[in-house]
């Protein structure tokens, strides 16, 4: 069975998929699992991060990012 892009299972062919999508819509399934702790964590810690940072710190991330980007 096909993989979706954090794992979960995905049926492969238009039936199957139709079969899930009713179950969902129903409530009989969910359809996300729930988020783990390392993307909470992640989201934390990226928000520490932006708070500790100065403006111009926060501008020179800004521009790399931005001329990588543009490369």
């Amino acid at each position: 069975m096909p993989r979706g892009p954090q794992g979960q299972k995905r049926p492969a062919d238009a039936i199957g998929c139709a079969v899930a999508v009713a179950r969902i819509a129903t409530g009989e399934a969910e359809d996300l699992p729930p988020m783990s702790g390392r993307v909470r964590s992640g989201h934390a810690g990226a928000a520490a991060r932006s708070e500790k940072l100065t403006k111009i710190e926060r501008v020179d991330i800004a521009k790399k990012a931005a001329a990588a980007r543009w490369k």
